[in-house]
Order: C-alpha cells, then sequence, then structure tokens
C-alpha cells in the first residue's frame, strides 16, 4: 500500500516538530514546512520519508509551488495540520497595524490557500483531514492580544467555515485549542517558577491531532480543547 502524506505547517522545535514525528510513527510520508530550511534540515534527516519544503504559508504563489513539489515528491496529501503561526503583543495603541496585517495573513490567509489547494482533491478522494491549532486567543480579546487575538478568532471561524463545507463531503475539519503555555526552551526559561503541570506537552498535542485525524466518520469532532490538569480554567 502507498504511504498516505501528511503536511505539517510552522514545523519549528515545539509542535510542528512533535507532529511530524507522531504522523511519521503512524506511518505517514511528512512534508515538513517552514520559512527557514535550516530549522527543518534535521527533521528531515531523523524521519524517513520525511521531506523539508521552505514555505511562506502567506504567499499564494509559495503555497501553491509547495503543494505541487509536494504531489510530486510524496503524492496526494491526505492530511493538513495548519500549525504554522505569527503573533504580536502589545497595547492596542502601540503595535504597528502592519503587524496585525502579518499575523492575519500566516494565521488565516495561510489556512485560506492551503486548503484552496490541498481540499479540492481530498473532496475527490472522499476522505481527508484538515486540522489547526489554535489557543484561547481564537475564543477571547484580552488586553495586550489585540495584534494577535482577532487573527486567532477568524481563522477559528474560517476553519468552521470550511468544517460545514467540507464534512459532507467526507473530509473532517478541526481546529484545536491548546488552553496552555507549551513546553518549549523559551517558555521554560520565561516561567522558571512554574511545576511541570504548568505547562502542555508538544507530543501530548500531537497525539490528541493524530486522534482527531483518525476519529470514526460517526463521531467527528470540530472544537476540540486541550489543556493542564492543573489548569485554572
Amino acid at each position: 500500500m502507498v504511504e498516505p502524506v501528511c503536511v505539517v505547517t510552522g514545523v519549528g522545535p515545539g509542535t510542528g516538530s512533535a507532529l511530524a514525528r507522531r504522523f511519521a510513527k503512524g506511518g505517514y510520508r511528512v512534508a515538513l514546512l517552514a520559512r527557514d530550511r535550516q530549522r527543518l534540515a534535521a527533521l528531515e534527516q531523523e524521519l524517513p520519508g520525511a521531506k523539508a519544503y521552505p514555505c511562506d504559508v502567506s504567499d499564494a504563489q509559495q503555497v501553491d509551488k509547495t503543494a505541487e513539489l509536494i504531489e510530486r515528491d510524496l503524492g496526494q496529501p491526505s492530511v493538513l495540520v495548519h500549525n504554522a503561526v505569527a503573533g504580536a503583543f502589545g497595547s492596542f495603541l502601540e503595535i504597528d497595524p502592519q503587524v496585525l496585517n502579518r499575523n492575519f495573513q500566516v494565521n488565516t490567509m495561510g489556512l485560506l490557500y492551503l486548503a484552496r489547494r490541498l481540499a479540492p482533491a481530498m473532496v475527490q478522494a472522499g476522505k481527508g483531514a484538515i486540522l489547526v491549532t489554535g489557543n484561547t486567543s481564537a475564543l477571547r480579546g484580552k488586553p495586550f492580544f489585540a495584534g494577535f487575538a482577532p487573527t486567532k478568532a477568524a481563522q477559528r471561524i474560517l476553519a468552521e467555515a470550511l468544517a460545514r463545507e467540507l464534512g459532507p463531503k467526507g473530509v473532517h475539519v478541526a481546529y484545536l485549542v491548546s488552553d496552555a503555555v507549551i513546553d518549549v526552551p523559551w517558555a521554560r526559561d520565561r516561567f522558571k517558577q512554574k511545576p511541570d503541570e504548568f505547562f502542555i506537552k508538544p507530543a501530548a498535542i500531537a497525539d490528541e491531532l493524530w486522534h482527531v485525524a483518525h476519529q470514526d466518520r460517526s463521531a467527528w469532532s470540530f472544537n476540540v480543547e486541550v489543556r493542564p490538569y492543573a489548569e485554572n480554567w
């Protein structure tokens, strides 16, 4: 049997790498997308069948070109995980309005470009999954999040629109909200006094997205929330 193909955007040292490892472990050939090829080189060597593709998902032409290369090299993707994220924090009076626009291009328009390019083949096949990683900014606007939260909220609504349109055609779309600080080195350094249970493990996020991607059709999820057991919510 031909190995299925999974596309993961925003492959970095945290969730993106964990997702790539989980889907590779599950028998997928994984297309690793990030803007910087150097971030992908080690993971490409680590995972058999994985291949790196430098790509800025906010650029529709780059998305189209990269999709062509993936189809040529690996085959037609059956799973897309849009994990790429752009963020900025500060008062709405302080942030550069162009920063909000840039974040929107990556978080929301990137999802649109990817879905437009990859979903038609999934529909034709009658199966597939489009998964999006988000956080609580998709659900609420807090002070100093004006440059970020609007883009994640728009991303979640776009994903819901995709889910309602693509679901009846056999393509599962889901949005995962991670209500926690992800356990990566920079976060550990910033929150030095926090105990282990304060953080959410990238591998645990990847396990949940693997589960969602392979849910039985009679019980698909759209809104998925994960948080550490000790999180105050």
